[in-house]
């Protein structure tokens, strides 16, 4: 079902628009956190190190992956919210084209190069040959990555975020079954999680196909609609690319901070993976509100109704922020105990490396609001190439620490990393966005008397 978000309560809109999409991302955080626990529980810790070890590459592909897919969203949100649907579907044929040859290009290169990657970020040697099984078919499946992404943004471009949590709720208990299947019963290792991961989120990209062609008939593309045409390319590149970098740059400097990690041992890694994915757990709200954010802002701007986007930013602040708060408590409570999900209880420095990693964050989230609210609507709104700067920010921010800090100060350096990197991305993002809004087009003045609708041809 379809939502309109040009009209109604911003925080109304908002907080029924993120619920299911939050759910959606809980269980897309579980592919990878059933995979790690699994990892942890029955293969031990040094393939959890392996598989942990790889986060920060599988966050540069896969990020770019996502993001790129989110952003040729944004014109089939602008679309529906000016109702030109004649121009969504052609939007929508030249995105399959543009999906289908990045797919095949980003899954070659990264296979190809995998292993020079994992040397060149110093992986210790003790677990490379595991990370490695893990990651490239990881890598091997991002045609199914770009599948379900690409058909899912278009999904919540129409303002429809229940429907991909459907199929996500189904991959995810198939991904469960299939992890203790090729792990547990048939020991194919670290591999075997990767293999389930893949075939898990190609399942949903196919519910999503049906239901689309079933139910989503606007998004129905005729052979007409699929010609590539330049400006329809040109603008979904432009809006599709930056996207994608933001993702990319960001993680270069996770990338360098995962190095430096890497020297300080497989203990550190271990309590970095525990710490990052309860942290990824958490940021589930954060993302949501942030595709919300980018679906409210595409939809009202291509209604011409700039008014409505501050309030939205206001709305999405304050939810978020009151998000931050109640989840800092449950993890200075809970977060030692949610570590032994991971590893043994037995390894207590690594439980106590991956708490203080997991509350540090945790301390810094309203920032991390900021980013995703800020960042989202920016990019909504058709700028995704000056918020590709607040990556760089990140990205700087996380380089620094990792290369100077990281060796000083050790482990608890690397806690601070993230939230060093918010709050120089927010410094970058907040004053943008009000740059931004003065250069949009103002709302059209009513007018008094309005013309009735044109008669439908033919009339």
């Amino acid at each position: 079902m379809t939502k309109d978000m040009t009209a109604g309560s911003p925080t109304k809109l908002l907080l029924a628009f993120t619920v299911p999409l939050l759910f959606g991302n809980i269980f897309q955080q579980l592919y990878s956190m059933v995979d790690t626990i699994i990892v942890g529980q029955f293969l031990g810790t040094g393939p959890l190190a392996a598989v942990g070890s790889t986060g920060s590459i599988n966050f540069l592909i896969i990020g770019f992956c996502e993001g790129v897919c989110s952003g040729f969203a944004i014109p089939i949100a602008q679309r529906f919210g000016s109702k030109d649907f004649d121009d969504l579907r052609r939007f929508m044929g030249n995105i399959v084209w543009l999906a289908v040859a990045f797919a095949v290009a980003l899954a070659v290169l990264t296979v190809v190069f995998c292993r020079p990657l994992l040397q060149l970020m110093q992986t210790p040697a003790d677990i490379i040959d595991n990370a490695y099984d893990y990651i490239v078919i990881i890598f091997a499946g991002i045609p199914a990555t770009f599948f379900y992404n690409i058909l899912a943004s278009a999904l919540r471009a129409l303002g429809d975020s229940k429907t991909p949590v459907l199929f996500l709720v189904l991959s995810s208990v198939i991904n469960v079954v299939l992890d203790l299947l090729l792990v547990v019963v048939i020991p194919m290792g670290v591999a075997g999680a990767a293999v389930a991961t893949v075939i898990s989120q190609a399942i949903s990209g196919f519910c999503c196909l049906l239901f689309v062609r079933k139910r989503f008939r606007l998004l129905c593309f005729t052979r007409e609609d699929a010609k590539l045409e330049r400006e329809h390319v040109k603008i979904l590149l432009n809006m599709g690319l930056p996207m994608g970098l933001q993702f990319s740059i960001t993680a270069i400097g996770s990338v360098i901070l995962q190095a430096s990690v890497n020297l300080l041992g497989s203990g550190a890694v271990a309590a970095v993976t525990a710490g990052s994915k309860l942290s990824n757990l958490c940021c589930c709200a954060f993302d949501a509100l942030g595709v919300g954010m980018s679906t409210y802002g595409g939809q009202n701007i291509g209604a011409r109704k700039k008014s409505r986007l501050t309030p939205g930013v206001r709305a999405g602040m304050t939810l978020g922020s009151i998000y931050a708060v109640v989840i800092l408590v449950v993890l200075i409570l809970f977060g030692q105990h949610l570590a032994t999900l991971f590893v043994d209880a037995g390894e207590t420095e690594i439980i106590a490396d991956a708490y203080q990693m997991l509350v540090t964050n945790a301390a810094f989230y309203i920032p991390l609001v900021g980013i995703y609210v800020f960042r989202l609507i920016i990019q909504g709104v058709g700028y995704s190439k000056v918020a590709l700067f607040a990556g760089v920010a990140e990205m700087a921010a996380r380089t620094v620490v990792g290369l100077v800090f990281v060796p000083l100060f050790g482990f608890t350096a690397a806690c601070f990393a993230s939230p060093i990197a918010w709050i120089c991305a927010d410094c970058f993002l907040i004053p943008a966005y009000f740059m931004v809004l003065k250069r949009l087009p103002n709302d059209p003045k009513p007018t008094k008397d309005p013309l009735p609708p044109p008669a439908a041809d033919g009339v």
